[in-house]
């Protein structure tokens, strides 16, 4: 349901992002990743732009240009010209391809390169549209992938005080029956003294498990807690967003 949720939002943030320009949204739902840490290439881009000379293939350039443009304000122009001059490189190679395809092979196919073309030539000249939009998306992206790392490091420490937790309760468990058995073996006296002892020691236990108690109902108002900081952040950021 979490995940579910996270997608729909990051669909709405780039519809609204776009606001009604369906001709941008077309295309950066294609050339923003709702996971820029996982997806684009840890690469030098200027290993990737070498890279792309070498091979003909500049997506993995394109990518990580905008990645970076959008977070380097300073650099806005540099960054702009470096997508532009990959967008350009990138559609000289389809239109070659393009030129060769419509001899040898089928419609479809030359088609599709017409496609990329015309994705290359959008981007070049709506290169500064694209990087704000990108910038505010992967804004929003890294901060939340920061809010689902620490979610995820939360709920493994949950699933481990649980796991504690029962093999704590089957440990007790088996030293009572423990008790039980060596308390047969006893004279009334010594029986007598060990039924004390055993009572000490299960109310000891029972107050260690009243303290994990409210330690586990206190993470989780703290988890509640933490979920609506989260979400009044990000109901903040849309407003702010919706007002610009």
């Amino acid at each position: 349901m979490r995940k579910q949720e996270a997608e729909q939002r990051q669909r709405t943030l780039l519809e609204d992002l776009c606001g009604g320009d369906s001709a941008l949204y077309a295309l950066l739902s294609s050339y923003l990743y709702q996971k820029p840490l996982v997806a684009i290439s840890k690469k030098d881009l200027d290993v990737l732009i070498e890279e792309a000379g070498e091979s003909d293939d500049f997506g993995q350039a394109i990518d990580k240009a905008i990645f970076e443009g959008a977070q380097n304000s300073e650099e806005r122009e540099r960054y702009i010209e470096v997508i532009r001059t990959l967008a350009s490189s990138a559609m000289q190679v389809a239109e070659q391809a393009r030129d060769e395809l419509e001899k040898e092979e089928p419609a479809e196919r030359a088609a599709f390169l017409e496609r990329r073309i015309e994705d290359y030539r959008f981007m070049s000249e709506r290169t500064d549209d694209i990087l704000n939009v990108a910038s505010e998306f992967y804004t929003e992206r890294l901060l939340e992938s920061d809010e689902s790392i620490k979610r995820g490091v939360r709920e493994a420490d949950k699933r481990r005080s649980e796991n504690e937790e029962r093999a704590i309760g089957k440990r007790e468990q088996s030293e009572r029956t423990e008790r039980r058995r060596e308390r047969r073996k006893m004279g009334r006296a010594e029986r007598r003294e060990a039924k004390r002892q055993a009572k000490i020691e299960d109310a000891a236990a029972s107050e260690r498990r009243t303290a994990r108690e409210e330690k586990r109902l206190e993470t989780e108002e703290e988890e509640r807690r933490i979920d609506e900081m989260e979400k009044t952040a990000r109901d903040a950021r849309k407003k702010e967003r919706s007002e610009d």
